[in-house]
């Protein structure tokens, strides 16, 4: 069966990096391959585009731009907030998340200075190309 725009998929993938840094597999051990229907907002769009017309058993190598995949990486997406407005032992590289008027959102804390802290709502792949080997497992 081929995939189509709206076909649920059972598929094996390995994201990576333009330097080849693997992000996300789902052939690390105790992970299941990924299933999703197309169409509905699961998979980022250049992921749903590289599956269409692939068969079950096929393998192949996708290029995605940041565009087509977690977007481009925005500057106003940074914010300095008074140090107080975070947990007291917070350091660079850790995730917070925070409830706003628009839905739960993530932030990742890039700098921590003596009275603020420095916040990234940037998805951590956003500005990035990405690259995933893909292998159709089924097709429903």
């Amino acid at each position: 069966m081929k995939v189509t725009e709206n076909s649920t998929v059972v598929v094996n993938y390995t994201g990576k990096l333009e330097d080849g840094t693997i992000f996300d597999s789902s052939l690390n051990e105790g992970r299941e391959p990924l299933e999703a229907t197309l169409g509905q907002g699961q998979l980022i769009k250049g992921f749903e585009d590289g599956l269409v017309d692939m068969l079950v058993g096929d393998k192949k190598t996708i290029f995605i731009e940041s565009k087509d995949a977690y977007g481009e990486y925005l500057d106003h997406l940074i914010q300095e907030v008074e140090k107080e407005k975070v947990p007291q032992d917070v350091v660079p590289g850790v995730t917070l998340h925070a409830e706003t008027q628009m839905g739960p959102i993530n932030f990742v804390v890039k700098e921590v200075k003596s009275d603020t802290v420095v916040l990234d709502a940037n998805h951590p792949l956003s500005g990035k190309n990405l690259f995933f080997d893909l292998e159709v497992l089924e097709v429903k």
